[in-house]
């Protein structure tokens, strides 16, 4: 939808306010529901335009407990950093409305702006459209992104400037921005029309007209609740399961190799993984007992606990299905750890969620390419995806079960839910060719290690690791 100038009229404001609460709340009480989402507000715009008396106003004519307000200065966008990754935890949940002054936008201009290192224009349309990429994911998820520009005359912007207390110059310097200048104004004016197209664009010149502009748009999407779209639209085409799937190696390793191959690989992969100057994120997924536990203590031999997060996933909180689907793992990957590893993983919406029935068949069909955007973010800032998927036979994973059931320090892994799984087990198999044919990509390949023989899958498991950190 292509950007315009609002012209709305003005209503009482006693009655808008109205409007407004209910609105609110009827948000609120979507929760849960069919038709629940969250709005997020992207703030942007012409310093002294007003941004922060319309959300002032805002508050005022809402019920306040239910609005949240995020406000930060701009930073640098940075290769070590995806552009999402400072604001990925307050997304806000179904039912909420964040407000938000500072986000990728204000860092992408200010980023743009910088005089010793600005961006050149391939760069700056690449990250527009990842950042319209990333809002669309947001969308699907229901996060209902509301992008507003205030915009301000440059006679209007010196006039305020004029007449601006002094107690606020501090304030308005933060944004890094000379609005003085007015070689510097038309740059943000020129950089700006090159991603507001899709913008709700506010005139400010009239205070009046500009709060109750900015509250009916807000009032318009809290207003817009339309149920969740439940079937997909295209004909799904399944893949072929990979021959190794259907017949892991049975061949053993001695125990005379093992222990020698184990020392020197488990060695290499500490120093590789320690001393390279990327992020590692290692993902282990596979049939139940098909050994990622054991291989994840292969992996971590020779590392000091401090150098690693270990997250161990399994079925979402009530809180977090609240949020969008990948909400749970961008909020982990929020320290400053530089190796992390994942015992299951966002791949789940493609595997137990799809086979179990937890979606619907446009959440788990949408996802394969949710998740492809979501680790070339990550490759894109510095690092490395690697994803591991251990696998067995059918009958060595009965086997395995039978001998935790009776080993007392093993009784805690097997459930009356993993026997029931195995009545799926030729679902599993096709979700997880789906799975390797929509998502093994370049920058983050699949290695599938199929193999009965649990040491010689915890030494293909640090082949594995070392293989995709030499490709980097």
């Amino acid at each position: 939808m292509p950007s315009e100038k609002i012209d709305s009229q003005l209503l009482d404001e006693s009655e808008l306010s109205l409007n407004l609460i209910e609105a609110q709340y009827f948000l609120k009480n979507t929760r849960d529901q069919k038709n629940a989402k969250s709005v997020l507000v992207l703030v942007n715009g012409i310093e002294l335009a007003g941004k922060g008396e319309s959300v002032k106003q805002l508050r005022e004519w809402v019920d306040p407990r239910y609005l949240r307000v995020k406000a930060d200065p701009p930073i640098m966008l940075n290769q070590k950093q995806t552009f999402w990754q400072p604001y990925a935890p307050s997304i806000p949940a179904e039912g909420e409305i964040m407000v938000m002054f500072g986000n990728w936008y204000s860092d992408l201009l200010v980023t743009a702006l910088h005089v010793s290192k600005p961006l050149d224009e391939t760069l700056f349309d690449a990250y527009i459209e990842d950042m319209r990429a990333f809002e669309q994911d947001l969308k699907n998820n229901h996060v209902d992104v509301i992008k507003v520009w205030f915009d301000l005359s440059w006679k209007s912007l010196q006039k305020r400037l004029d007449n601006m207390d002094p107690s606020e110059v501090h304030w308005h310097k933060l944004h890094g921005l000379d609005w003085r200048n007015k070689k510097q104004y038309d740059n943000v004016q020129k950089l700006r029309q090159r991603f507001t197209q899709d913008w709700t664009i506010i005139d400010c010149e009239d205070e009046k007209a500009r709060d109750q502009q900015f509250a009916q748009t807000i009032l318009a999407a809290m207003k817009h609740c339309p149920k969740h779209l439940s079937q997909s639209t295209a004909k799904w085409k399944q893949a072929a399961v990979p021959e190794l799937l259907l017949h892991p190696e049975n061949q053993p390793i001695t125990k005379e190799d093992y222990k020698k191959e184990l020392k020197n690989l488990s060695l290499k992969v500490a120093e590789a993984l320690r001393f390279d100057d990327l992020k590692a994120i290692v993902v282990l997924e596979g049939m139940d007992a098909a050994g990622k536990g054991g291989a994840i203590k292969r992996i971590v031999k020779n590392l000091d606990p401090r150098e690693y997060d270990i997250h161990p996933i399994s079925a979402p909180e009530t809180y977090e299905m609240r949020h969008p689907y990948l909400w749970r793992f961008w909020t982990k990957l929020q320290t400053e750890e530089d190796i992390t590893i994942f015992d299951r993983s966002w791949y789940g919406r493609v595997l137990v969620e799809r086979v179990e029935g937890f979606v619907n068949e446009a959440e788990w069909q949408r996802a394969y390419d949710e998740i492809n955007r979501f680790e070339k973010d990550l490759v894109n800032s510095q690092t490395v995806v690697i994803k591991l998927w251990l696998a067995i036979s059918k009958d060595e994973q009965e086997a395995r079960f039978k001998v935790r059931e009776a080993t007392p320090h093993k009784r805690f892994k097997i459930t009356a839910d993993d026997w029931r799984n195995r009545e799926k087990w030729d679902e599993y198999l096709s979700a997880a060719a789906d799975m390797f044919e929509r998502t093994s990509t370049v920058h983050a390949p699949w290695y599938i290690i199929a193999t009965n023989d649990k040491n010689t899958a915890r030494l293909e498991v640090l082949r594995a690791i070392l293989k995709q950190l030499r490709a980097n």
